[in-house]
């Protein structure tokens, strides 16, 4: 096609078809002409096939010829279109249109749209508008009005909920810059077309309260309520309803913004705490209905005395009874008296076929609610717990803890200070659970029961039905989970009656007798769900209670049922109509435990062989997904064969490593519970492979316990295969985890005997990171002629495979193990060896502890100068460096050199921040070399008592270690501080102590820090 003509020729569906070339509009001949053409136009570029275009040309009962009239069509058209070969192009079974972006309206208005989020994401809101008026200009009428046909509607079905959420968009904007009265006629014009759309009926009441016309906002609240209760049955939703009460209260939340607010840039640095109060409670019923009783007594044991003590209230009821929905309630009831926050946790205490969410698991989610950045929260369980009640000491929080297994799992979670209120649920009431005030949440009364029938239902279907209504309550146990799926079947079927639903559960319950455990009848009504699917659905329904834990995407959705991803999200969508699945948000689908439990109950011996190919294919699905995010999250991580086919749906495909880092966050409970599945099947392969990739995860988030449990099953596994690189790699890792427990004999133990199997399989890059370890973990145990020997074999084996990062790396730890030792001028050649190789490879990752060690050597020879020239160089680094401990270690050392120097300020500023970074997550071993480092510079300063307290806190941690030499440094540092504090016989004993560890690692007293 020619430019001109490229440039000439334009076609618009976004109402009637049009096609334009030089001006003048296209004959583009007649009705099935037009289908054709306006099907291939709705998905320009995209291959459709001849069926496809039957479908669209005929609604039904297509002539024998069809697909000869849509070749014939295509021809047509190719003639009357300029260069109409070009346009309408054939490709294998079918035919694709190619267009550029401004040849199509369809086209531009969605680069309009997302060019109005992009610029309203940047802080540019006015900008924004501009493109959503000229993307809304651009809609004639509704999508290829007049061509009709079942494809055609559907697509205009869908592409008319984008213009209304465009529009939608368009008001938010104009509502933000303060607009009211001139929207009141557009919004009542969308309004008009779409009477049930919640959204823009609030921004119209929105507009009007603005405009001063709060009679007329509150009309037209009115007007939706009695619309949705007659087409629906169903009331306002809870968005829609804040807006009436706020105009009810003249809330000043609705006052139009003055001056319009500026989006905080996307470059913007993220706080250490949220700017606002955090909220993570669910939404409180919009129905909610009875428990008055409960729910006054809650209030009652709540009290309003917070300064003087932190109450806990604690729910204990069966499953279903409503105690989440009433804590909720009540969370937001009482959410006025806690403006610092309200945290809403699940504990997952009674989750089936799920492990409770662990106490240090529980304590990461509620630090970072609270905008904690993860490098800040501690590895361990104590420094959590100690962590998370400094935090919130002098905050008013309530914090409701959802469905806890046991006292144990809740008690860390507890407040130590004044001004929160703690509110938990279980199923049985936790006796240990010291000072709790309990409250019973029995089944609902009749009369409650009645009430929620009325206002789940509208008053008016349950007036003509009282007595069904009763009973449909008795046969649902009086339960509020069953009454709320019974009620939610009869709003989704606005013809049927409540006899009638009774009647169907009647027979229900007596076909369900096996099922007689106290939930029967939960049961019987999710049984009735059931029953109304087809049997894909049911099927469907039954193997994706199979996944273990948490939320469910699409995807694995997908490996379970071993279908595409599409068709999985329908059969989940199906499942979440009949409010058989939960959505938490949009693209995750989950079970209510109660469900769940059901489904599994649908499992038998005839289904076996269907299940354990489902739970196959899952596991098959989260290693090659793994195996995907691992190699953007760890490039240059070597690779190992599966050992199989992998598995047949598509994995979800990951742009970019923070993509990857995202799912592998939020499906890492997903993946702990596939360990344990591969485990209980005798999947030692998957157990391996996928506890392999699991463990980079579970390091990087300091969940150091569960990584060495993992671990050990790993290593299980692979002794049980007889493979030995899999054996190889899980000792490995078995290794790290146990390394950065402190673990330091048993990870040698581990170490020599990953060792001994790379050299019987001839491995040599795992043979040389055996060697550097267990050079490493000898350095540390202060055993320096081992690690040497270690570290020399490691480094000579990395220089003959030219494996140039590993020898820097292992070069840093000879290094450290010489400069330990008082070899100072080796450190130093060793660190400006690897600083060389980091700087041919052009990866900084490694330097900044080359520089640090190069400092620490020439600081130790009393090069002071050069010392701060290499770790001026190291703090350069810092910002790129994501291990916070060693970005510590080089402001530590900073500060003792640069006071050294005279530069007394620099000084103080490099040793606070030292200190702040290793109050958080930072690992031990690297504590209490920074703590040693300040300790030493403050003493020096005459700041004897900060001094004494380091040296102290380092000694107790590095003796928790056995982290020998800065043990010795320690007691070092603690006798130079005593000394300085006048207690010269403390000092003495602590000084012969240091001078035997000395002694004992071969540390001569002239070369020492």
């Amino acid at each position: 096609m020619s430019d001109a003509e490229l440039g000439s020729l334009r076609f618009n569906v976004l109402g009637p078809l049009e096609g334009w070339a030089e001006g003048s509009r296209l004959r583009l001949s007649g009705l099935i002409q037009e289908r054709v053409l306006g099907t291939l136009l709705l998905e320009t570029g995209r291959v459709l096939p001849i069926d496809r275009l039957v479908e669209s040309a005929w609604a039904e009962n297509p002539p024998a010829t069809a697909s000869h009239q849509v070749r014939k069509a295509v021809a047509t058209l190719r003639r009357r279109i300029p260069a109409g070969d070009e346009v309408i192009v054939t490709d294998g079974p079918g035919y694709r249109v190619v267009l550029g972006q401004e040849q199509l309206d369809l086209t531009q208005f969605g680069l309009l749209v997302r060019t109005a989020r992009k610029a309203a994401g940047q802080g540019r809101p006015d900008e924004a508008v501009e493109a959503l008026h000229r993307a809304l200009g651009l809609w004639r009428g509704p999508i290829l009005s007049g061509a009709g046909g079942p494809v055609i509607e559907a697509a205009a079905t869908t592409f008319e909920e984008q213009r209304l959420a465009a529009a939608e968009y368009l008001f938010e904007l104009r509502l933000g810059f303060g607009e009211s009265s001139e929207l009141v006629v557009d919004l009542r014009a969308f309004v008009q077309s779409h009477p049930l759309r919640e959204t823009l009926r609030a921004q119209l009441m929105l507009a009007l309260y603005r405009a001063g016309r709060q009679a007329e906002a509150l009309e037209e609240y009115g007007r939706v309520r009695e619309l949705l209760v007659e087409e629906l049955g169903v009331d306002p939703g809870p968005g829609l309803a804040r807006v009436y009460e706020g105009i009810l209260r003249e809330s000043p939340e609705l006052a139009a913004p003055t001056p319009p607010p500026v989006p905080v840039p996307m470059s913007a640095p993220v706080p250490t705490a949220p700017a606002d109060a955090p909220c993570t409670l669910p939404y409180d019923l919009a129905d909610f209905t009875g428990r008055e009783r409960e729910l006054a007594e809650l209030l009652g044991c709540a009290g309003r005395d917070y300064a003087r003590h932190s109450p806990i209230v604690a729910l204990d009821g069966m499953g279903g009874s409503g105690k989440t929905s009433l804590a909720v309630h009540a969370a937001h009831s009482l959410a006025a008296d806690f403006p610092d926050g309200q945290l809403y946790i699940d504990l997952r205490g009674y989750t089936p076929g799920e492990e409770p969410v662990t106490p240090g698991g529980a304590l990461d989610s509620l630090l970072r609610a609270l905008g904690m950045p993860g490098e800040r929260i501690p590895e361990d369980l104590a420094g959590r717990t100690a962590l998370w009640r400094a935090t919130i000491t002098g905050r008013r929080l309530l914090l409701l803890l959802d469905n806890a297994a046991d006292a144990d799992g809740v008690r860390p979670l507890m407040p130590t200070a004044p001004g929160c209120l703690v509110l938990v649920t279980s199923r049985a009431r936790l006796v240990d659970l010291d000072s709790a005030q309990w409250i019973s949440v029995d089944v609902m009364s009749p009369q409650e029961c009645a009430g929620l029938v009325a206002e789940t239902l509208g008053e008016q279907r349950y007036a003509a039905e009282p007595e069904a209504a009763a009973e449909l309550a008795r046969l649902c146990g009086h339960l509020p989970l069953a009454l709320r799926i019974a009620t939610a079947r009869l709003r989704n079927r606005p013809r049927w009656t409540l006899r009638y639903l009774a009647a169907r559960l009647r027979d229900e319950a007596r076909r369900l007798d096996e099922l007689s455990s106290g939930q029967r009848s939960v049961a019987a009504t999710l049984r009735l769900s059931y029953q109304a699917l087809d049997q894909e659905c049911r099927t469907a329904f039954r193997i994706l209670a199979l996944h273990p834990r948490g939320d469910i995407d699409v995807h694995a959705a997908a490996a379970l049922l071993g279908t595409d991803p599409r068709d999985a999200e329908d059969l989940l969508e199906l499942l979440l109509d009949v409010h058989l699945m939960q959505q938490p948000e949009i693209g995750l689908y989950t079970f209510h435990d109660l469900v769940r439990s059901f489904a599994h109950s649908l499992r038998s011996q005839a289904t076996e062989g269907d299940d354990d190919a489902s739970v196959h294919r899952l596991l098959d699905y989260y290693l090659t997904a793994t195996e995907s995010a691992c190699q953007l999250m760890f490039p240059g991580r070597r690779r190992i064969p599966t050992g199989g086919e992998g598995t047949p749906v598509g994995a979800p495909q990951f742009a970019e490593r923070g993509q990857a880092e995202r799912w592998f966050a939020r499906e890492q409970g997903a993946l702990l519970g596939m360990v344990g599945v591969a485990q209980r099947l005798g999947c030692d392969r998957h157990t391996v492979l996928l506890t392999r990739n699991l463990a980079f995860q579970l390091s990087a988030r300091g969940q150091l316990e569960e990584f060495r449990s993992m671990g050990l099953e790993a290593v299980s596994a692979a002794r049980r295969l007889g493979e030995l690189p899999l054996l190889g790699v899980s000792l490995s890792n078995l290794g790290v985890a146990c390394w950065k427990l402190g673990r330091f004999t048993e990870a040698v133990e581990i170490a020599t005997e990953g060792r001994d199997v790379a050299e019987q399989l001839g491995d040599l890059q795992t043979l040389a990171h055996s060697e550097s370890t267990l050079g490493q973990l000898n350095s540390l145990l202060g055993h320096f002629l081992q690690a040497l020997s270690h570290l020399e074999k490691s480094i000579g084996y990395e220089r003959e495979l030219g494996a140039s990062r590993a020898e820097a790396e292992s070069l840093t730890l000879l290094s450290t193990l010489y400069e330990q030792w008082g070899r100072h001028e080796e450190a130093a050649a060793a660190a400006r060896r690897a600083i060389t190789l980091c700087d041919e490879l052009g990866r900084h990752e490694n330097k900044l502890v080359a520089l640090t060690d190069l400092a620490f050597a020439q600081a130790c020879l009393g090069d002071d100068e050069e010392a701060e020239d290499s770790l001026e160089q190291a703090r350069d680094l810092c910002e790129e460096n994501r291990d916070p401990g060693q970005v510590a270690l080089a402001l530590a050392l900073s500060a003792e050199v640069c006071h050294r120097l005279g530069r007394t300020g620099q000084a103080v500023e490099y040793g606070d921040h030292a200190l702040d970074i290793v109050g958080s997550n930072v690992s031990p071993l690297r504590r209490v070399k920074v703590e040693n480092t300040v300790g030493r510079y403050l003493c020096r300063r005459g700041d004897a008592a900060p001094a004494l307290s380091l040296h102290q806190r380092a000694h107790e941690v590095a003796g928790s270690l056995d982290f020998r030499i800065e043990m010795a440094y320690a007691l070092s540092g603690i006798a130079r501080a005593q000394t300085a504090l006048g207690r010269t016989e403390e000092a003495a004993r602590h000084e012969r102590s240091a001078e035997e560890m000395f002694t004992t690692m071969g540390v001569p007293a002239g070369r020492r820090r």
